[in-house]
Parts: C-alpha cells; structure tokens; sequence
C-alpha cells in the first residue's frame, strides 16, 4: 500500500515542525508499504508556516504543500484528499507527533483485517495519549483520560481512499467547531466499514497546558460544538446521535447538577483553577473547568435546536 497522511493546519508552526520531523523517521517493511507522502494542507496560516515549509524541502522529502483561504479543517481534508495519490488516506492533525513504527503499525492491522473479512470495508483508529510536554511529547505514559470511543476521529485513522470518496469526504456544513469527523464516521459505518483498534499506532497530542486565559476559547469552542451539533442531528436524527452531542434530559439535569445550577462557572471556579495550576496541576484544573465547559455545551445544543425549529415553521 501506498500512505497519504492528510494534514489540516492553522497557525500551529512549532507544533507541525515536531509533526513533520516525526514523519520523516519512519520505520518500513518496503514489501508492505511501498511508499508515503505527506500532504499538508494550509488553511490561510499567519504565523510563517508556509514560508518554513516551502524552505524545508530538503529536510522533508516526502511533503507535499497546498494552501487553501482559511475555511477550516473540514475544507482542507478534503483537498488533501483530492490531491492525494496515495490509495490508503493516514489522516492525523498538525498537533499530532507519532512514533516510527506508526505507519507500519497502521498497514499491519489493516491489512491483516483485509485478509480476515475478505475486502477492505475497514479502517484503523490508532491510540492517542494528550500531553501538554512540548520539548518530549512521546514521553507521555498513557492515561485513563486518554481513552476514546469515538467511531471515526481524524487525530489518528487509516482508511482506503476510495471509501472516502464514495461517502462524500467532508461535509463542508460543518464551518465550527466540532463533529465532522464524527459524522463522516455515520456514514462509513451506514457502508459497513468497519473500525478496528490500532493501539500499537500512537499519536501524542500536543496542546498547551490549561491556563486561566485559555478559558473564553475554550467557551467559544463549546458554544460552536454545540451549534454544530443541531447540524450533525439533523443530518443523522437517531439516537446515538442525540447522546454523542448531549441533547437529552438526561444531559441537561447532570450537567445543571454539576454545575449546581450555573453557580459553579467560570468566575467562582477561578480561584479553585488558580490553586490547582499553581500547585502544578493543570490537568486536574481543566477537568474542573469541564463542569462549567460542558454545561456551556449542553445549552447551546438545546438552544440552537429549539431556534432552529422555530426557523422551520
């Protein structure tokens, strides 16, 4: 097989340096994986991203640079898609930095899973560990917070091409933040594409660790997944859609639970944040902030969608 690693990217810079240096050091059984390209996709960068990729070709052999106007992530895969030659699509994001064997990891199970069903309805998701360690990020041990059911989420999968091209790539309704690789991944599963784990494939997510001014981005994040999540609903309105974005009573009483009603929200939970990012825990501190985060989300999913019926009569 031949890998395409599709990556989206928006003025992230240091972190896509790690990425792409890691892409560089793969480890290949040639008889197996007879090649890869690296196809990374800017989406309208500010911060000097092209003119280091564009001066790095020496470095990166296997890169190939396209450059959209900033549309988002979704718009940007699918042109990686489009020009991708590859016949098996790795798709990883920019924040993304991989071990050696992660392609061959990838090719292993796929192909191994090929062989068993007798055709190529699957696809591999790999292991994703969140780190907040920039200068190392492979050195992060694995962590409960790291476990994922996701279906189909595009941090780390591998898939035919062709699979993609018949469900639709991307759909392109879903201009913020949130659930559409989720909803590429209902329509692969409506094709009977099957996921299979791919723990051996990891991919270390870099973000910076959690800080009180990281807060209003982080709200506005959950206010666009929620909006976003009305779209996924109306495009797919089934139950497991409806628990995936939290638009159940279920949800709205645990999350007013938590959050004692709205009492607990960003200004009262500050001094409890502080304490704990002082105290050098600033993963503790974002999981406090996911009480008020979530409660955000939950909202505005039930608020969009009532708005949205309204619009419909």
């Amino acid at each position: 097989m031949f890998f395409s690693i599709v990556i989206p990217t928006y003025n992230r810079l240091p972190i896509l340096q790690k990425c792409l240096r890691a892409l560089e050091i793969q480890t290949l059984d040639e008889q197996i994986v007879t090649g890869y390209e690296v196809v990374v996709v800017d989406d309208g960068s500010t911060d000097g991203t092209i003119e280091w990729l564009q001066n790095s070709s020496n470095e990166l052999p296997h890169l190939k640079i396209y450059e959209q106007a900033h549309k988002g992530a979704s718009a940007a895969r699918n042109m990686g898609v489009e020009r991708a030659i590859g016949d098996t699509i790795v798709f990883i994001d920019s924040d993304i930095v991989v071990t050696p064997t992660f392609l061959q990891c990838h090719a292993d199970v796929l192909l191994a899973k090929q062989k068993e069903l007798g055709d190529d309805r699957v696809f591999t998701y790999g292991a994703v560990i969140n780190t907040a360690n920039f200068e190392s990020p492979t050195s992060e041990p694995y962590k409960l917070l790291d476990f994922s059911n996701a279906y189909f989420a595009t941090t780390n999968v591998a898939i035919a091409k062709h699979w993609l091209i018949e469900v639709g790539l991307f759909d392109l309704d879903f201009d913020l933040y949130g659930w559409e690789d989720l909803e590429l991944g209902v329509r692969l599963k409506k094709q009977g594409i099957q996921m299979v784990k791919c723990p051996e494939a990891v991919g270390y997510h870099w973000h910076p660790a959690f800080s009180l001014d990281r807060i209003p981005r982080s709200i506005e994040q959950e206010l666009e997944r929620g909006k976003m999540g009305v779209v996924f609903y109306k495009k797919h309105p089934t139950m497991d859609v409806k628990i995936m974005i939290q638009m159940t009573v279920f949800h709205r009483i645990l999350w007013n639970i938590l959050s004692l009603g709205g009492l607990l929200n960003e200004r009262t939970m500050k001094p409890l944040l502080q304490w704990s990012i002082e105290r050098g825990n600033p993963q503790l501190a974002e999981q406090f902030a996911r009480i008020f985060l979530n409660q955000y989300s939950v909202q505005e999913v039930h608020r969009a969608y009532q708005a949205s019926l309204r619009a419909s009569k």
